[in-house]
Order: structure tokens, then C-alpha cells, then sequence
């Protein structure tokens, strides 16, 4: 590409066009974004993206870039290693408490590019990365590269063919033997490979087995110590001091990976988290923790830097130079120190990787940083710049801030700043700068973790600053006035994507998924018209055989036949609307028949659901006029009413369904079982007030008769002429006359 990365040339809308890394990124986080919204059945903004742990500055920024480019809002890069102990250790109730000694875990990660180890030290509520180590270069695709390679001389001996020359066949040679290594893990005799028309028509078979699988692997299998010794140097841990060794990755279901690593460590390994998962779970894990939409128990996380990180700085003359490492190997992070430079003018910053061997890129810059604006103060002495540098959440450096603290009279009123204790750092035999570091841990609150603060570079070209040789201050802290000014800082990041190429490619990005979601309706218009072709023509076979004539079949069968010929041909490539257009034409020849077999299926069931309703109102009537007590509330018009209304929709029914039987199952029909369902709801409607009302309980007519006795005497209760009632006093029903009927 023009600015120095890789890029990906591919055919896009019959055109060849390079596509940076970061917009192919983007392309896969945009699918994945789809995918996810598909089974949230919501939208997806934020989102934590898992990397590798040996992943430098300029390949998380490039991550970051692509995120943008996929409409993501990047919470947190999140080393992987890390991720699969935080999926590890969130459920686990039974860690030590924070005063009790730690649990460590050495976690070991060997998937299809890459082999990662770390060890990470657990309390409740906390995980603290210890270290971490890797290979870059060892991984699944290695041990498929040794059964390609053998194969490929096999077949060079025995068929005298050139697979490496073939590229479609070295893809199948490569699925192979990815399939073969998969089945080798869980047997251990001799196993088959076979190839069907490879090259030319030539099918290739050879076998292999485990053991000579591993011989072949040897150089490989030596590399998985290494790491191994180093994360637990460098951890300062002992075999004994390991709690657990949990594996994840495809390739560590490899047998001889799994040998390795037990023998290393003298005990067994654990498979208790999912292999493939993992990292996902911990990523997702994460991304709960930081939405407050979720409930998480708290967790702490403590990453680290995986590379020592120096600073040299610049000035006009030689005796002004110098650097220091500001951040080892295995620093925690995030976390921020604050320099004290003592200098007269602008100076620049260089950031770099210390040691180049270690990292696995081939340029070890990070980026340049000029302090500007710096000037000495009134007395001609050198100011007191202090730079804040950090490692962020991300795990990316920056020079957060600078400020420079100039002197106040006392009487200025501003507060006093302690001087502070200087750490020499310089070149020996020479002047030196004079620096101050102070440490503060830079994740304590989350509002101090926003990648819009720490991740946008200021971006321009940075100009050689000046410096001047330092005043050595006295070595006993003074306390004076000052002030602190805020300097602006100038950032020139290695391999930093500028905004106006990053803009294009988040346009560019929109308008291909837009010509996806174009050509995706198109393509659906398309198969829309192939399906309706293909169903259709197979029920005028079946189902639709009896409900269309002869001369009708013939012409909807050329209809049809035409219409796949036209797919095939002309029709091969044509805009969504031609599509829509030939499938609205062909409805108008096949309509007509589906609707006769939907009618011819569905009339039957509406007739009988108006039937049963009819005999269930010609029930009620007829009990009704047979003098049964269960329905002597009814009102005699109402039931009259009731029984009219039946006998017209036994009429209409009667008419419609004797010209129906007068059609062919070739002809349209006179009624539709939607009229038929229609009128049964009308029965309903009109019925079910008039017969079906519910009789008065026994209940309420005792309540009237009590309301009568309160409000005054009836016919043969109370009055003058009555006699006294034999009950008690108070009874709660006195009977006059007899029985009360209170039906």
C-alpha cells in the first residue's frame, strides 16, 4: 500500500481494487456486527475486541481504525490471554481473600496463527496478569504446513505432479490435511488420505499416523518449552507455586502438544474452559462489566505491558540528549508516570520499542512527540515542563499532557508545588537532563479511560526542538510559588492512519454494504422468480393436477418453461425490477389456480364451523320451546329473532353451495370460505346476546327480596292484617304464604 502496510487486492464489481488491512478488518467486524444484531434483534454499538497479547502500538491502533470503520465503538482491546483468565476466574467462588496468598494460573493459548502463555495471580474480585509470554509463529497452521509439505513430496514421487504450482489443489491438499491432523489427535494407527480428481482428473491417496506425525513435527514441538520457561522466570514462579495450567485453543488438542507442556510442568493440565470460546466469553464478559446495563459482580483486571518502552528526547545541542525506559517488560497497565524535564525551548520525544528482538515487527518506533511553547522563565533560568506519559486501557502509549510550571511571586496568590526529588538520567560523562518520575495507577475511574481523549494523535509534522543545558537545583526540597500552564503537544505516530484516509474508508465501507443489501434484494427477487418456477411446476403435477384443464396446463407449462430459459440466459444478470416484474406476471397465470386449491381446501372446514354454530342456536331454541326450566329467562321475541336470523343463513348457505356443486374443480367458485367465515361471525354476533345471556342466580334474587323487606311490606309479609311470624325474632328469611320460588 502507499503508506508502507500490506494490503488486499481483490475483484470487486468487475474491477481490481486494493483494500487496506484495516478495511478488510472492517469487513469482518461489520459481518460479525450483522450476525449479532440478527440474534439480539437489536442494534450493536459497543463492542470489546479480543487481540493478541504480543499486538505492538501501530497493529492495536489499526484494530481500533477497523473497528471505526465498522461502526463499532471499541470499549476495550483486550489481550487475549487476559480475556480467557477473566472467563476463568468470574465464577470461580472459591479464590482467596485480598489478604490471603494469591492463586496463580498459568494460562496457555495455542490456536490456529499463534501460541500465547501467561500466569496470573487471582484473589476474590481481582486478577493481576504476572507475565506473558509468546511465539508469534507457532501455531495450528504449522502443523498443517509439515503434512503439506510431505505430501507435497509424496506426490511429486509418486503421481510426478507439482501441487505448489496448482493453487486450487494445494487449497484441497491444506483441508485435508487440517481434517487428518483433527482425526490423528484421537487415533493413533495408520490413517488414510484420499483426494478425488485432484489435478487432471487424478485422484491421490497416501496415509499417516501419530508417530510419524510427531517426528515430522519435532522442530515445532521443541518451541512449546520455551515460552513455557519464560513466563514462569519471568513471574519470578516456581512449578511448585502453580495452582492450575489451563489450555485453550485448537491446537492444543493436539497430543503432543498436551505431552509437552506436562512434562514442563510435572502435573496435569485442566480442560475445564470451552477451547474455542474462551477468549469470547471473557471479551463479552468485559463488555458487561463496562455497560451499565448489565448487573457483574466486581472484578478488577491489572494487564501489562508487553514490551519495555524507552523515551529519548532531543535539543538543539548534543549536551542536551538522552533517554530513559520508561515503562519494562511486564509493567502493569493501564497506568501513567509524569515526567519533570528542566528545559528553556520546544523539545521533542521519541518513543520506541527498547529492545527490537523482542518485538514481532520490523520497526520498533511508536511515535514522536514535540513539547511546544516552552520558555524559560523571567529570571533566565530553565522551566520545569512535566509530561504525562501513559499506557491506556488499550494497552497503547501516549504523552497524555504537558505542562510547565512557572514561577509566582509570593504574592500572586497561586498554590505552592512542591519541588520535586529528580532521578538522573542521561548519557555518562555528560550534562544531564534532569527528570522526575511519578507512578499513579491510570485506571481508576472509568472517565479517565476515554479513547477519545487518549487515542486521537494531533497529528502533525513535528518540528527539532531545542533544549538547553539544565540548572542542577539544589538537592534539598524548597518549596516556592507557581503556576502550571497546559503545553500543547505535537503527535506523530508511526504508521497512524490520517482521518481523512480513515473517513474515506468508513464512506467507502457504507457503500458497499449498501451495495450488498442492493444486491442481496436483487439477488432474493431472483430466486423469488426460479422458486415459483420450480414449486409451481411441481404441483401442476400433483396438487394442482385436477383443478385446471388440459389446454390451461399446457399454456402455464411453456409459461414456465420460458421463463427458466430466460433465467438462464438473458435473465442471468438483470436488475431487481425485472425480476419483480416477470414474478408479478407470472401470478397472473398461477393465481387464479392457487386460489381455487386454497378454497377447495379451506371451504369445507368454514363450512362445518357455520354448521356447528347453526345447530348449537337451533339447540337452544328448541329446548327453549320445550318448556326446559334452564332457559325459561329467555325472552320469547328475542328467542323469535334468534331462530329467523338462523333460518336466513341456512338459506343463503343453501343457495350459494348449490351453485357451487354445479361448478367443475376447473372454475372459479361462486362462495370462499372467507364469506363462509365471515357470516359465521356474523351468526355469532347477532345470536349469542339474544339465547346464550346467563340466568340470574339464585343469589340475587334473595338480595332483592331482602331490599324489599327493608324498604317496606309486600303481599304477605308484615302489614297490619299479618300475623306474627312463629320464627324467632331476627330470622333471617321469614316465609309467609309458603315457599318463596326464587327461580
Amino acid at each position: 500500500m502507499p503508506n508502507g502496510s500490506a494490503g488486499v487486492k481483490v475483484r470487486y464489481l468487475e474491477e481490481d481494487r486494493p483494500f487496506a488491512i484495516e478495511q478488510v478488518t472492517g469487513m469482518l467486524l461489520a459481518k460479525l456486527k450483522e450476525i449479532s444484531e440478527s440474534a439480539l434483534q437489536k442494534p450493536v454499538a459497543d463492542c470489546v475486541i479480543s487481540i493478541p497479547s504480543f499486538f505492538t502500538d501501530a497493529e492495536r491502533r489499526s484494530v481500533l481504525a477497523a473497528a471505526q470503520v465498522a461502526g463499532l465503538h471499541c470499549l476495550r482491546l483486550m489481550n487475549e490471554t487476559t480475556a480467557v483468565a477473566l472467563a476463568y476466574g468470574i465464577y470461580k467462588q472459591d479464590l482467596p481473600s485480598l489478604e490471603e496468598k494469591p492463586r496463580n494460573v498459568v494460562f496457555i493459548d495455542m490456536g490456529h496463527s499463534a501460541y500465547q502463555v501467561s500466569a496470573c495471580a487471582f484473589n476474590k474480585g481481582k486478577l493481576k496478569v504476572l507475565a506473558t509470554t509468546f511465539d508469534p509463529y507457532l501455531g495450528g497452521r504449522n502443523f498443517d504446513e509439515v503434512l503439506v509439505d510431505h505430501f507435497c513430496e509424496e506426490f511429486k514421487t509418486k503421481y510426478k505432479i507439482h501441487v505448489r504450482e496448482n493453487t486450487r489443489a494445494l487449497l484441497r491438499l491444506y483441508q485435508a490435511c487440517e481434517k487428518l491432523k483433527k482425526v490423528m489427535s484421537a487415533n493413533t494407527a495408520d490413517l488414510p488420505l484420499h483426494i478425488e480428481c485432484f489435478i487432471s482428473d487424478l485422484d491421490v491417496s497416501s496415509t499417516m499416523n501419530r508417530a510419524h506425525f510427531e517426528e515430522l513435527c519435532a522442530p515445532l514441538l521443541a518451541r512449546v518449552e520455551p515460552p513455557l520457561k519464560a513466563v514462569m522466570e519471568q513471574a519470578n514462579l516456581e512449578r511448585e507455586d502453580v495452582n492450575s495450567i489451563e489450555i485453550v485453543g485448537g491446537a492444543t488438542r493436539i497430543p503432543a502438544v498436551r505431552d509437552q507442556i506436562c512434562r514442563f510442568f510435572l502435573k496435569d493440565i485442566s480442560t475445564t474452559l470451552n477451547a474455542d470460546e474462551a477468549v469470547a466469553r471473557g471479551c463479552a464478559l468485559q463488555c458487561a462489566i463496562l455497560s451499565p446495563a448489565f448487573k457483574v459482580r466486581e472484578f478488577s483486571i491489572t494487564d501489562l505491558v508487553p514490551f519495555s518502552i524507552t523515551l529519548r528526547w532531543k535539543s538543539s545541542s548534543e549536551d542536551g540528549a538522552g533517554e530513559c525506559e520508561v515503562f519494562c517488560k511486564n509493567h502493569p497497565a493501564p497506568f501513567s508516570k509524569v515526567i519533570t524535564f528542566h528545559k528553556k525551548e520546544p523539545f521533542e520525544l521519541e518513543a520506541f520499542y527498547t529492545h527490537l528482538h523482542e518485538v514481532p515487527y520490523p520497526d520498533p518506533r511508536i511515535g514522536s512527540f514535540t513539547i511546544q511553547n516552552v520558555f524559560p522563565q523571567s529570571d533566565g533560568d530553565s522551566s520545569k515542563v512535566k509530561v504525562k506519559v501513559r499506557v491506556n486501557v488499550h494497552g497503547i502509549f501516549s504523552v497524555a499532557s504537558a505542562s510547565v510550571l512557572e514561577k509566582q511571586s509570593p504574592e500572586g496568590g497561586h498554590g505552592e508545588v512542591p519541588m520535586e526529588t529528580e532521578l538522573t538520567c542521561g548519557p555518562e560523562g555528560r550534562e544531564e537532563e534532569k527528570m522526575q518520575v511519578d507512578q499513579e495507577e491510570g485506571h481508576r475511574r472509568r472517565s479517565e479511560q476515554s479513547p477519545e481523549e487518549e487515542l486521537e494523535p494531533t497529528g502533525a509534522q513535528a518540528k527539532s526542538a531545542a533544549s538547553d543545558k539544565p540548572e542542577r537545583p539544589s538537592p534539598t526540597a524548597k518549596k516556592g510559588r507557581a503556576k502550571s500552564i497546559d503545553l500543547p503537544v505535537l503527535s506523530i505516530l508511526c504508521r497512524q492512519l490520517g482521518q481523512d484516509l480513515l473517513n474515506s474508508y468508513i464512506e467507502n465501507e457504507g457503500k458497499m454494504t449498501m451495495q450488498d443489501k442492493l444486491e442481496k434484494e436483487r439477488n432474493d427477487a431472483k430466486n423469488a422468480v426460479e422458486e415459483y418456477v420450480y414449486d409451481f411446476r411441481d404441483k401442476l403435477g400433483t396438487v394442482y393436477e385436477k383443478l385446471i384443464t388440459p389446454e390451461d396446463l399446457n399454456k402455464l407449462s411453456t409459461v414456465l418453461e420460458d421463463t427458466e430459459n430466460w433465467l438462464y440466459q438473458e435473465g442471468e444478470d438483470q436488475p431487481k425490477q425485472v425480476y419483480v416484474d416477470k414474478l408479478k406476471e407470472l401470478k397472473k397465470h398461477g393465481q387464479p389456480i392457487q386460489v381455487r386449491y386454497l378454497e377447495h381446501e379451506e371451504r369445507p372446514k368454514a363450512l362445518t364451523e357455520l354448521g356447528r354454530k347453526v345447530q348449537l342456536v337451533m339447540k337452544v331454541v328448541e329446548a327453549y320451546r320445550s318448556k326446559d326450566e334452564k332457559y325459561s329467562h329467555l325472552d320469547p321475541a328475542e328467542v323469535d329473532k334468534a331462530e329467523k336470523y338462523v333460518g336466513d343463513v341456512v338459506g343463503w348457505l343453501n343457495g350459494k353451495m348449490n351453485a357451487q356443486n354445479k361448478l367443475s374443480l376447473t372454475q372459479d367458485p361462486v362462495v370462499k370460505a372467507a364469506e363462509i367465515s365471515a357470516k359465521a361471525q356474523e351468526l355469532d354476533n347477532f345470536c349469542n346476546p339474544l339465547i346464550f345471556k346467563p340466568k340470574p342466580k339464585a343469589e340475587d334474587t334473595e338480595d332483592k327480596t331482602k331490599a324489599s323487606e327493608h324498604n317496606g311490606p309486600t303481599d304477605g309479609q308484615g302489614g297490619p292484617d299479618s300475623k306474627p311470624d312463629p320464627a324467632k325474632d331476627g330470622a333471617p328469611h321469614a316465609k309467609a304464604g309458603g315457599e318463596m320460588d326464587v327461580d
